[in-house]
């Protein structure tokens, strides 16, 4: 599973590295809403969710589902306006202004954007301003996330541009309440970021800044197709005409551990990505590494295979005794988890002893973990 970027033919200067703060407002709101896929920054967001106005606070709940469970295209909203420069803006009022010049269409399918997911990479769904199927389905997926939802989402069908005001002016309290503060500490770091990885990029070329970026991104040999590693499929390209070629890599404090490619048709792509992540954990293990460790360890005789193989070392020959299967058995069992990386094996004197890898076993449940949040 992987999305992939189309970079055919694009010229080096249209690959862009900046921060936007509209992008991390929206991590800020769902660091808010979800505590418990950022614990490093649970001091942070206990402080700012004891000190927000209750009235903010319950306007927040209305639309939440925008950057609770999913992260709405409208916080990118300068790769979704065509023939726009594809690039953020320096402060949020001015992301702000750009979101103002997306028309009604785009701006409610990408706030709307948990109820289309599915047909991204069939071009995108029909209107819910327009079409009665796409808008009871639309209210039909905001009633499920509860009532609050289903009222947000009958007021942004029905009267759009009374919405569109009602969000421009809630995200400017919360740069009033809140973000300001917060963007003033990290915006220069990640412009920072952005500057070092244009650098590596110009000086070292796509490959070194897309690692520089992180280890679940990569490059063909040809420099015509990104593949960013996540346990979804999905496809985009930076050379449409249509909406404008290139691009954008963004950075956050705020997202990690997530990963997040926009990749909705129509739009130009971006790839937003956590600093300092290697601080934070160790490298990610692919998504395909994850599956196949899972598997490895899912199989009953392996389960007990890998219980004694957590206590000391064994061969094959003694396993088969413990087990009362046969050796050419437990050979087989052994190659999966050694093909998962799940194994150490040593020649010790006529004997290869084999012994469970207890760190790496210890981090699948992280890995997973990443690997859906990424």
């Amino acid at each position: 599973m992987s999305v992939t970027i189309d970079i055919a033919g694009l010229p080096v200067e249209r690959i862009r590295f900046a921060p936007s703060p509209l992008s991390e407002l929206c991590m800020t709101l769902h660091a808010l809403s979800q505590p418990a896929h950022h614990p490093h920054l649970a001091s942070w967001a206990s402080a700012t969710a004891a000190g927000l106005d209750p009235s903010l606070a319950d306007r927040l709940l209305e639309g939440d589902f925008m950057w609770r469970s999913s992260f709405s295209d409208i916080f990118m909203a300068f790769a979704g306006i065509p023939g726009g420069p594809g690039l953020p803006a320096a402060t949020l009022a001015e992301e702000l202004d750009v979101l103002d010049r997306m028309d009604d269409e785009r701006f409610v399918m990408a706030a709307l954007e948990h109820c289309w997911l599915a047909l991204y990479n069939e071009g995108g769904g029909p209107s819910p301003l327009k079409n009665p199927a796409a808008r009871a389905k639309a209210l039909e997926t905001a009633a499920a996330r509860g009532p609050r939802q289903l009222e947000f989402s009958l007021r942004l069908l029905d009267d759009t541009a009374a919405v569109r005001v009602w969000m421009r002016r809630l995200l400017e309290d919360c740069e009033e309440a809140f973000f300001g503060e917060t963007w003033k500490r990290i915006g220069p770091q990640q412009a920072a970021d952005a500057r070092h990885k244009a650098e590596v990029l110009r000086r070292k070329g796509l490959p070194a800044a897309l690692k520089e970026v992180s280890a679940a991104l990569s490059v063909d040999e040809a420099g015509t197709l990104i593949t960013v590693d996540k346990m979804v499929n999905g496809s985009a390209t930076a050379t449409d005409p249509r909406i404008g070629t290139g691009l954008v890599f963004v950075p956050t404090h705020f997202g990690w551990p997530h990963l997040l490619v926009l990749h909705a048709p129509g739009w130009r792509p971006v790839v937003h990505y956590p600093l300092n992540s290697r601080e934070l954990a160790a490298e990610p293990a692919s998504v395909d590494t994850v599956v196949r460790r899972m598997e490895a360890l899912a199989h009953p005789m392996r389960m007990m295979l890998c219980r004694s193989l957590a206590r000391a070392p064994y061969t094959t020959s003694e396993l088969a005794t413990v087990h009362g299967i046969t050796a050419p058995e437990v050979s087989r069992h052994l190659a999966v988890l050694k093909r998962a990386g799940l194994l150490r094996t040593w020649r010790q004197g006529r004997y290869v002893q084999h012994q469970l890898d207890l760190t790496l076993v210890a981090r699948v449940g992280s890995d997973f973990i990443e690997g859906i949040l990424r």
